[in-house]
């Protein structure tokens, strides 16, 4: 009986192309405005991490002076070098890492690649556990040991696109790369990897791109490689803000907790760690430590600027005024095809299957509008990623984003077909057939 409904329906709609075009439009421009919408936020707002977000968390602590103290208040973004070095000495989480983010100048001739001229790459000095606690897929190899973080072993763990710039793709393991004027052994090759937002660092650019050079944060200090990135400084030590004891926070810390125990124990180790650092005299302000997960770390530093979410709402509002014009064109066609229905209901079709007849052809239309939506958001999603923005990039439409296109365009046809499909039902036979 259905496939005979939406023969039905396909018949209908033929016939009255004109009105057929212009429902088929109103519902795929809807859908195309509120599914690209919608696949930008989805982009912009989704769980980078979603396996174990919920295990890792971010550390802040409060090391500033007393200065513009409000009770409370948010402590600074980052750790200072003590901080970060005495919670990654003492080892509480099941992984743990201190990192910052570089630009770094690689050599490709001092690598052995001759006739390449030297460039700035993305970097991240970090300690061992980068890889593991963020899951870092590896195409080659694998990441340093702590031990030679504690060697200041001159190591490197590169990304597949700087492999393929600067050693063709190939298995470079155990080959040298000069990064400014020091060797490097390469001991691994990530693949592609791009999580986003860019959680673990988000002064680096909540969209931006993953590192191409990852080597031990020990080992930077010692050549003196420099940084990038945010620093928050509040006092003047004299020496290099970025030496053991100055008084500028620049470190992000990580640290992965698999139980609520585990979280609870480390909470309380946290704001143990503040005080005992108060009656040493180097913390000024009362304990006030904070440990977020992933998602409640990026909704605190509102990665997802409030006007995205007013676009998805007005995307929406746009999806219900193209359906109201859908209802309207609908109930147009139903009522000029009044004298088919009087004279079905007349031999003996009940209300129901008018209504079913009506309410497939309905889904039929949705499904035709689910499919030119879903070209439209294409091609609306091309125009978006030619936009300079960090995150144009990303914009690409998923599994998730297609089965929801099609979902809504059905969803939005059967809804706005309910109106007409009643109507329709309820047309008295007898007055159609005297009109007639």
């Amino acid at each position: 009986m259905l496939t005979y409904y939406f023969e039905l329906g396909l018949r209908s709609l033929r016939a009255h192309r004109g009105l057929t075009v212009l429902m088929l439009l109103s519902i795929a421009m809807g859908v195309a405005a509120c599914m690209t919408t919608l696949t930008v936020f989805h982009v912009l707002s989704g769980d980078p991490i979603p396996h174990k977000s919920s295990r890792l968390f971010n550390v802040q602590l409060d090391a500033e002076t007393l200065q513009g103290y409000q009770a409370g208040g948010e402590p600074t973004l980052q750790l200072t070098r003590t901080d970060a070095e005495a919670l990654l000495r003492d080892k509480r989480g099941v992984h743990q890492v201190m990192m910052t983010g570089a630009s770094i100048a690689v050599d490709p001739e001092g690598s052995g690649q001759a006739g390449q001229s030297p460039f700035f790459s993305i970097a991240r000095y970090t300690s061992s556990d980068f890889f593991a606690i963020f899951d870092a897929p590896f195409q080659y190899g694998s990441g340093w040991s702590a031990s030679d973080d504690t060697a200041e072993a001159r190591v490197v763990v590169i990304s597949q696109s700087l492999n393929e710039r600067v050693f063709g793709g190939a298995d470079s393991r155990g080959r040298t790369l000069r990064l400014r004027d020091k060797d490097f052994t390469v001991i691994g090759v990530l693949q592609a990897w791009r999580p986003a937002p860019h959680y673990f660092d988000l002064t680096q650019g909540a969209y931006t791109q993953a590192a191409d050079v990852y080597l031990p944060l020990a080992t930077s200090y010692v050549l003196r490689l420099g940084g990038s990135g945010n620093m928050s400084c509040w006092g003047n030590s004299g020496t290099d803000p970025r030496a053991l004891g100055a008084p500028c926070a620049w470190l992000q810390y990580w640290v992965q907790l698999d139980t609520e125990q585990q979280r609870k124990d480390y909470w309380t180790y946290l704001n143990q760690y503040s005080d005992l650092q108060r009656q040493a005299g180097r913390f000024e302000r009362p304990s006030n430590p904070r440990l977020r997960p992933v998602m409640e770390w990026l909704s605190v530093r509102k990665v997802v600027p409030s006007d995205f979410r007013l676009q998805v709402w007005l995307a929406f509002g746009f999806l219900v005024v193209c359906l109201t014009n859908t209802v309207g064109l609908l109930l147009a066609k139903c009522l000029r095809r009044s004298a088919e229905i009087g004279v079905r209901r007349a031999l003996g079709a009940p209300r129901r299957q008018i209504f079913l007849q009506f309410l497939v052809e309905a889904g039929s239309l949705g499904l035709a509008g689910g499919l030119l939506g879903l070209v439209l958001t294409w091609v609306a999603l091309w125009i978006v990623r030619r936009n300079p923005a960090p995150y144009a990039q990303l914009a690409q439409m998923d599994w998730q984003m297609l089965a929801t296109t099609f979902a809504l365009s059905l969803l939005a046809s059967l809804l706005a077909g309910l109106l007409p499909a009643w109507r329709a039902c309820q047309i008295t036979p007898a007055l159609q057939l005297k009109s007639q």
